[in-house]
């Protein structure tokens, strides 16, 4: 939100009190806290204290390497949640100290330091460099009546907001605040945190994080589920300014000093991915929105996959599963599914796993309405004695007098979560947890008496934390999986998301992927998308193209709205990539798997922006029509008709995954490709795992591994580790060269294994395996 009318001017509605300068600055060391106190005006005289407003910040740290920073006004204000969930380190305190001219609390590897005398000055530094800093009428508080739409309006007086700002320096990007569909760096952007179902074609997000990170190797999270408005380099060019409506901001500082280990501090601090079942990764195929299905139109789908040698894993029925007006009632049609458990049973028997699409809204039809809103599992309307809860919000978007089930009712979360029990029992294995983003703020009344605008955003983590949390209780951890829109800070822990509703063109298939690089550099280690768009029936040669991404990407969905997406319905050449890249797919799973488990184990996601890969090559800050899948593969999804892509390489040798072609780094390169073809490049210096298997995502990934070496230099040692399906380490081979020689041991002897260097290749059972480089290998 912007407050000023250029440097001179606030905008007339507007109030302005900085924090000008330091009056005093009080440490507790046991707490390992520092509070400063800034009045908002130069103070010269006794007097000058009087009728004098001033702002206190109060500087901590809940872990190494991250400062919490607490804005506040007014201190008593009444706090109504909901808040994010914040992991501290136990038993970690800061230390703190004052000294001629800083007061000073340090966090491990970050340090801010505050100005004791002068215009107000705050410096966040890591190992000598300052990062960021906050200059005068950074931090501010605003008095006027320039409501967002998205504002509580209190009762008298005008609304208030604080905000701060933190300098980004010549050349600095910024990275994240969710999954965002226009430019992936975020400078000149207004962003505000507000989920809205707006599809992929606009500033709207289904998935709003106020957390950003930047080229320079530092993160900021605001730590508020509500509204929080960025400005970033749009209000102030030299500045990231963030505001929130009311009388307190909290926000933290996260260190790097790279970006992945920035994600890997902050998904430490709110929650880290959860690990997935293996056959989650293979393909997703659904009966489309409102394309006409039933048991028949099913078998068909899932047999003509077969037929087609097209491996399939899960299949997912869409709302029509439930009969019409009535969503949710978790009912089956019994006119278009006679057998559904029947059904469920022979998917089962080969090997294709079930899901269903299920949302939070109760239509008024479905036979589930009066029972919630007798048991008080709806959310209400403020229309009681004294604005109390009394009737039930209802409204007709969607499903005819349809209400929201309030799952800060841990009796409402209960119910709900006993509808999806009946479903697991019959063998469903997941939901399509749809939907969570048009949460009212306006008259309504949660049973936990929480703000309804912090509540807006906040809604997505509750509900899908309550389906994933009853899946895992169900199959057990790390066996559960939902496909979710809706989300929020936090939300990466309950995977998988995808991208929502995309057109049918190669311009929002660009849009999808930039969606999917923000959300990564928000904190989600999973993403997938609806392969061929969802409104519209894409042409077969988008649809062709947009395969190759789609199963080059964490998690694979061939979805659409009005029509199927079933590769056959498209042309026969159509089959032959669905089959191709689906069986690559399979073929990496040994690579996949390790890259899931980083996710799992440090924050870093699957598909990565250039900028988290290779933080050091200012040329890849802007690349946002390619990505790295896992640390070695380079992916660029070709967004033309006719084939041409044009993508930045990085230093060295990468070597095509498909034909083996070799470009040379640091520069842009164009190609061209056909349907069966995507620029997929191997780093250099990398040894692939390949699998043995291309029909299923969930074998024993060391059984048969390939182990492939590309441009591994001289004096090469690394240890290369193909997980298990419960993240252990199943197998570990370490691969050294030694002048022409490259040798690879095992520490499983009992596995059969190769050892790859181009197109040579040596198979064995023994614990060692040995190949010598051939001349011009050796050139290379």
């Amino acid at each position: 939100m912007k407050f000023t009318d250029g440097y001179w001017l606030t905008r007339p509605s507007f109030s302005p009190l900085y924090a000008i300068e330091v009056d005093d600055i009080r440490l507790d060391e046991a707490a390992g806290t520092m509070s400063v106190y800034a009045p908002t005006a130069v103070i010269r005289e006794r007097g000058d204290t009087l009728n004098r407003p001033m702002l206190t910040v109060v500087f901590s740290a809940p872990a190494p390497g991250v400062v919490k920073v607490h804005l506040e006004h007014h201190a008593g204000v009444l706090h109504r949640g909901p808040d994010f969930e914040i992991h501290a380190t136990e038993g970690f305190v800061p230390t703190v100290r004052l000294d001629d001219e800083w007061g000073v609390l340090e966090a491990g590897s970050l340090r801010v330091r505050v100005a004791r005398s002068g215009p107000w000055r705050v410096e966040f530094v890591s190992d000598g460099r300052v990062l960021t800093t906050s200059l005068p009428r950074s931090i501010g508080h605003m008095t006027g009546n320039g409501r967002p739409h998205t504002a509580i309006r209190p009762s008298g007086g005008d609304p208030t907001w604080l905000h701060q700002q933190l300098t980004i320096e010549p050349g600095e990007r910024v990275y994240g605040l969710g999954e965002r569909f226009g430019a992936f760096v975020k400078n000149g952007q207004t962003v505000d945190s507000w989920n809205a179902d707006g599809g992929t074609s606009s500033e709207q997000s289904y998935k709003n994080v106020p957390f950003y990170v930047t080229s320079r190797g530092y993160g900021v999270f605001v730590d508020n589920p509500g509204n929080v408005s960025f400005e970033l380099g749009s209000e102030v060019n030299s500045r990231v300014q963030f505001s929130v409506e009311g009388e307190s901001l909290d926000y933290y500082v996260i260190d790097g000093p790279e970006p992945k280990d920035v994600l890997r501090r902050y998904t430490a601090l709110t929650g880290r991915p959860a690990r997935v079942p293996a056959w989650s990764f293979g393909l997703w195929l659904t009966t489309s929105f409102t394309a006409s299905y039933d048991e028949d139109t099913v078998s068909a789908f899932v047999d003509g996959m077969a037929e087609r040698d097209i491996p399939l894993s899960v299949f997912h029925y869409d709302c029509f599963w439930m009969r019409e007006y009535q969503w949710t009632d978790f009912e089956w049609d019994s006119r278009a599914f006679h057998d559904p458990v029947g059904q469920i049973a022979r998917m089962h028997e080969r090997d294709v796993h079930v899901s269903v699409w299920i949302n939070p809204y109760i239509a008024q039809r479905s036979a589930l309405f009066r029972e919630a809103a007798e048991h008080g599992y709806l959310l209400r309307r403020a229309d009681g004695p004294g604005n109390t809860a009394g009737s039930v919000w209802q409204w007709d978007m969607w499903q005819a007098g349809m209400a929201l089930v309030d799952f800060t009712n841990p009796d409402a979360a209960d119910w709900y979560v006993g509808k999806l029990q009946g479903l697991l029992d019959q063998g469903v294995d997941t939901f399509k947890t749809d939907f969570g983003e048009r949460i009212p703020v306006d008259g309504v009344v949660w049973h936990d008496g929480s703000d309804p605008q912090r509540m807006h955003n906040y809604y997505a983590k509750l509900y899908n934390e309550v389906v994933f949390r009853a899946l895992e209780r169900h199959k057990g951890v790390g066996n559960a999986v939902v496909f979710a829109r809706s989300a929020t800070a936090g939300s990466q822990q309950f995977p998988v998301h995808w991208g929502g509703d995309s057109d049918s063109t190669f311009l929002s298939m660009a849009e999808s992927l930039r969606g999917g690089l923000s959300l990564a550099m928000s904190g989600f280690g999973y993403w997938s998308h609806d392969i061929g768009g969802f409104e519209g029936t894409p042409d077969p040669g988008l649809f062709k193209r947009w395969l190759a991404f789609g199963l080059l990407s964490s998690h694979s969905r061939l979805h659409g709205s009005s029509t199927v997406r079933v590769p056959w319905a498209f042309d026969d050449e159509a089959v032959d990539v669905a089959r191709e890249f689906t069986k690559l797919k399979m073929r990496l799973m040994p690579y996949l798997a390790g890259a899931a488990e980083q996710a799992h184990t440090d924050g870093t996601p699957m598909m990565r922006p250039m900028v988290l890969e290779f933080p050091g090559d200012r040329s890849g800050f802007d690349a946002d029509t390619q990505y790295m899948l896992g640390e070695s593969l380079l992916v660029a999804p070709v967004f033309t008709a006719d084939g041409t892509v044009e993508y930045y390489v990085p230093e060295g040798e990468w070597t095509s995954l498909l034909d083996g072609s070799i470009v040379d780094g640091r520069r842009w390169v164009t190609e061209t490709h056909g349907y069966d073809s995507v620029p997929l490049r191997v780093r250099p210096g990398t040894v692939l795992p390949f699998g043995a298997d291309d029909s299923r995502p969930d074998y024993d990934w060391a059984d048969g591994v390939t182990l492939r070496c590309f441009a591994l230099p001289d004096g090469y040692d690394a240890v290369t580790t193909v997980p298990g399906h419960d993240g252990s380490a199943s197998t570990s081979f370490r691969v050294l060269r030694e002048g022409r020689t490259i040798t690879a041991i095992s520490d499983d002897a009992r596995a059969a294994w190769a050892l790859q260097v181009g197109d040579r290749i040596v198979r064995g059972e023994a614990s060692t395996l040995s190949l010598q480089l051939d001349l011009e290998e050796e050139a290379r």
